[in-house]
């Protein structure tokens, strides 16, 4: 036997950086030695509190997809025969939509439903030119003989909500349906939804929403799959469940008196349609998610725009939270209920939390290196799994189930999906804190631009601009200091933490960069001196849609 032969592969394999990796894991020659002290225990306490609950938040997840598959018997029934149609007030609220407006109201007046049983209010609060293009349209479609009114008002208390809440004083629907500007409802939404509410106690039904500019980027891309979590996984397993669930603001129906009951349209916080939904829902009315049915719909192709609306969703569900969780906590609904309610409303919370884990995670390497190895594989690193990998195993299920035969592409996407999420985490962090202490803001909305048909960045040349602010340094700087926090982990063979740290390095960058050079391009289209106004409202928080 050739000794000299192996005892020269054995100092190969161990001179191998990942056979040295293993054995340092299992070395424990130090082990006692550290001794803990007063600065360790200010890192490693709130390290541990953001990542414990950052994990909870992340098996509720997969509860979400346990119960989405558990109650999977518990899905809407056939079209419900109709005898009588119920009449249906059509409400299409805009501000400074003058690029999509037209193509809006064109595609409403297309319903196929019985002419009169049905109308449409175009709430126009617009401040611009689309208000002379918004009058035109209607015009038009009353000339062709579809009922069809304008309102526009000059106070815009109360934006999207007051504009929907003036609506109804003229109304004459049993049903209220809603469309955001940037919606294109199918010709039978309305046959395909109404039917359902020969239940008398139904009071909304919530279609999904599709998108007709998904493969427009990577960014549009990234979107889509985590709104599709939203619509596939959560709204699913909550309607399955028998848990609350919320209107999204557009793609459903209304019951008129379950609208009332509830209290009507408020707006003292920034998602008056999360808001109505459980003020409905505690009044004993009843919610159906109709995910067969989908609503195209426009997305965001602007990373400030898109971060904006993000924040605008963050904010507003913590001020739900504050507003209603403890109503719901206080009602006779069951155990389940309250619970689902809590993750659901709180759940923003952990962008302040990511931001936090953020600041302290190189000090805690450092700390938690000196504590020991075994002590990191068998604590930090189950937690960071209950935190991250929840998340591809949400997203991966709701793409699976929409699309069987193409889901698998979406895997490519899943690591810039959560880049995204973490790139976020700055600008939510800032709304989160402000519902949390209080402070209101306007209801920006998010310009849409009709991109279809248009050659890739034609919409550099519109306005309805958003200007990017502080928050874009202080993302790039995050994805330095990750930068330098990657660096100290290879130098101390810490490679399993690399490719998490990498997702922190590739979404601070992504989101802050991407900003800057978008406002960068702003500035050179548009000039400083000579933005348009609604490029400086978003600046300074005035209000939209």
């Amino acid at each position: 036997m050739n000794y000299q032969l192996i005892l020269a592969t054995l100092a190969t394999i161990a001179a191998n950086p990942l056979t040295s990796y293993l054995r340092k894991l299992r070395d424990h020659t130090f082990s006692g030695i550290y001794q803990a002290n007063a600065f360790d225990m200010a890192m490693m306490i709130p390290y541990f509190v953001v990542l414990i609950i950052l994990a909870a938040y992340g098996i509720y997840r997969y509860v979400l997809v346990y119960n989405f598959y558990h109650y999977r018997d518990n899905v809407p029934g056939p079209t419900p025969p109709v005898t009588e149609w119920p009449k249906v007030t059509i409400q299409l609220p805009i501000f400074n939509e003058r690029y999509v407006v037209e193509r809006l109201v064109e595609c409403v007046a297309q319903f196929d439903y019985p002419e009169d049983k049905f109308e449409i209010q175009l709430l126009d609060d617009s401040t611009d030119e689309t208000q002379a293009v918004a009058r035109a349209c209607v015009e038009r479609q009353q000339a062709l003989g579809v009922p069809i009114h304008y309102i526009h008002r000059e106070n815009r208390e109360g934006f999207k909500a007051g504009a929907l809440q003036e609506g109804l004083k003229t109304a004459t629907g049993e049903l209220v349906a809603i469309f955001d500007a940037d919606f294109l409802p199918p010709a039978d939404f309305l046959r395909r939804t109404v039917p359902y509410f020969s239940d008398p106690k139904l009071a909304m039904a919530q279609t999904r929403w599709s998108y007709i500019n998904r493969d427009y980027s990577a960014l549009t891309e990234a979107e889509a799959i985590l709104l599709d979590g939203h619509f596939v996984i959560e709204h699913g397993a909550r309607f399955r469940r028998g848990s609350f669930f919320n209107f999204n603001g557009t793609g459903g129906v209304w019951r008129r008196s379950a609208i009332d009951d509830a209290g009507g349209w408020q707006h003292d916080t920034l998602t008056e349609d999360t808001d109505l939904s459980y003020r409905a829902q505690l009044r004993g009315w009843r919610f159906i998610y109709l995910p067969d049915v989908d609503c195209p719909s426009e997305l965001p192709v602007e990373m400030n725009a898109f971060k904006s609306q993000q924040a605008r969703w963050a904010k507003g569900l913590m001020q739900t939270a504050i507003k209603i969780l403890p109503r719901v906590l206080r009602s006779d609904v069951p155990g389940y209920v309250k619970a689902e309610a809590f993750f659901h409303l709180t759940a923003n919370i952990s962008y302040p939390l990511m931001v936090i884990l953020s600041v302290i995670l190189l000090p805690a390497m450092i700390v938690r290196f000196y504590q020991g190895w075994f002590q990191m594989m068998l604590i930090d690193l189950p937690l960071f799994l209950a935190s991250t990998c929840s998340i591809s195993s949400f997203y991966l299920a709701s793409e699976r189930i929409l699309y069987p035969k193409t889901w698998w592409r979406s895997i490519a996407y899943l690591p810039f999906v959560m880049a995204v999420g973490i790139g976020l985490s700055v600008r939510n962090s800032v709304a989160v804190i402000e519902a949390l202490f209080g402070k209101q803001s306007e209801f920006v909305r998010t310009p849409k631009y009709r991109i279809e048909g248009q050659e890739r960045g034609a919409w550099l040349k519109r306005k309805y601009r958003k200007r990017a602010g502080w928050i874009p340094y202080a993302e790039v700087l995050l994805g330095i200091y990750f930068a330098a926090t990657v660096v100290y982990a290879v130098q101390n063979e810490n490679y399993i933490t690399i490719p998490f740290l990498l997702l922190f390095v590739w979404g601070y960058l992504y989101t802050g960069l991407m900003s800057l050079g978008q406002g960068f391009i702003e500035r050179i289209r548009f000039g400083r001196s000579a933005e348009p106004a609604e490029v400086r409202a978003a600046a300074t928080g005035a209000p939209g849609f």
